[in-house]
């Protein structure tokens, strides 16, 4: 199904539950939830206001509330958890993958957790304390402990005829971990290589040892690097000492990727990948709020600018007409800019060793981009106005503020970088203030002492 069919098939569903829920028909509501994957019933609920969520929350099969749950951002899991007792999420966690599980016990506050472990038997709650004990965005907050382990000692038949007895395999299982007596990991069997080699050789003849083991505290976002990197479908996890802890699979790494994509995109706007589109509204002006005033500050500051120079201004009407178009060019060329480190920084790429390389070549670009559109600029104003040095003043502001957005563009997200700042949040609002300042200090500072 093509991404515009699930768009398609979701606003379909979701003027159906409306329209059922307006004539309070939750028959038909839960007949058109039972034809939709657990995925797609979090995407109808957090495309429903707080008070319709509740009604369909309550219409879903109790068997797929885990999954549901497991599938939807936070904010409104922990909407919908915040509805439950902790033995109901119990319950509702009790036939999910510990990773799922332990993101869903993540919403929680302690007390909460606490009492929801507790309602577990002795297994469950041993296995998600494991996971727990680890944040969110780590390996270890990533990994599932459902693994079979085997020793490089034993043949392929004997490895073979061990999981007949078994009778199953965990989901997304591609590869057996092979492990010492001490539960060491040595590396990995891929279940291809069991099935098509020799029964006679051992596991530690045919064994990949090119996979590393993981640690434990590794970043989700180094996590999800390697996997792209290696083309992975699993990825052993492990501790300080090297022994295995479980594993991860590439459909948690696809989520990881997912959530961050949106972060960035929502980071734009000042908002959180997370944000609950129909949180209260109070929440979220609250959170809109901080976004606005740092964007009040920022304008103020280039309005004083041109305060500055209020008398050229009323002097020479063309300076007001243009004066936008050299502030415009500098916050586009700076944002691609900003957009190529940000996404080098993302995947490694930018670091100290080529970031003097990239800042000249960003430099040449916008030199030569300064040029190309100072003449095509200049020549519009003189042809505009009449006034040859307006052309050229214009012209020379547009050369000096693109070369102000290459330099700002590196240097904003490598010094947020450096601080422990998110470049996607805030380096698009400080990179619109330096461009639109310079901008208007350039052009008005140079219509200034050339044409009064």
């Amino acid at each position: 199904m093509t991404e515009s069919s699930e768009k398609g098939k979701l606003q379909d569903v979701l003027q159906l539950v409306d329209d059922a829920l307006e004539e309070e028909n939750l028959e038909q509501v839960r007949s058109a939830l039972t034809a939709l994957h657990p995925s797609e019933i979090a995407d109808l609920l957090e495309a429903l206001p707080a008070k319709d969520r509740e009604l369909v929350w309550d219409q879903i099969d109790p068997a797929l509330e885990g999954d549901v749950l497991a599938y939807a951002q936070d904010d409104v899991r922990a909407g919908l958890l915040g509805k439950l007792a902790p033995h109901e999420v119990a319950a509702v966690t009790r036939d999910l993958d510990t990773d799922d599980a332990a993101d869903i016990l993540q919403d929680l506050p302690e007390t909460v957790i606490d009492e929801v472990l507790w309602s577990m038997d002795d297994q469950h709650r041993r296995r998600l304390t494991a996971v727990l004990s680890y944040p969110e965005d780590t390996a270890g907050g990533l990994m599932n402990l459902d693994t079979i382990t085997v020793r490089c000692d034993v043949d392929l038949d004997v490895v073979v005829r061990y999981l007949r007895l078994r009778g199953s395999l965990p989901e997304k299982t591609d590869a057996l971990m092979v492990v010492d007596r001490q539960n060491r990991y040595l590396g990995m069997l891929g279940l291809a290589d069991l099935l098509t080699g020799n029964p006679d050789v051992t596991v530690g003849e045919v064994m990949q040892t090119d996979i590393e083991g993981l640690p434990a505290v590794t970043p989700a976002g180094e996590v999800a690097k390697l996997f792209e990197r290696r083309d992975l479908l699993s990825a052993p996890v492990v501790d300080e000492q090297g022994c295995l802890l479980g594993r991860i699979t590439v459909d948690d790494v696809v989520d990881v990727i997912q959530s961050e994509a949106g972060r960035s995109w929502m980071a734009r706007g000042g908002l959180t990948g997370d944000d609950d589109m129909f949180a209260p509204v109070i929440v979220s002006a609250r959170r809109r709020a901080i976004w606005l005033g740092v964007n009040l500050l920022t304008a103020f500051l280039a309005s004083w600018v041109i305060g500055q120079f209020e008398a050229t201004i009323q002097r020479i009407v063309a300076v007001a007409v243009l004066m936008p178009i050299v502030a415009s060019m500098g916050g586009i060329a700076g944002t691609q800019t900003l957009t190529v480190v940000i996404r080098g920084l993302a995947l490694g790429q930018v670091g100290s060793a080529n970031a003097r390389a990239l800042l000249w070549k960003e430099v040449a670009v916008g030199v030569l981009n300064g040029l190309l559109w100072a003449v095509v600029v200049g020549v519009v104003a003189y042809l505009w106005f009449h006034d040859l040095e307006l052309g050229v003043i214009i012209g020379l502001a547009m050369i000096i503020n693109l070369l102000n957005a290459a330099l700002n563009g590196i240097l904003i997200p490598l010094g947020l970088k450096w601080l422990h700042i998110d470049p996607a949040l805030a380096g698009g609002v400080i990179l619109t203030t330096a461009t639109d300042v310079v901008g208007f200090s350039v052009f008005l500072g140079l219509a200034t002492l050339l044409l009064t």
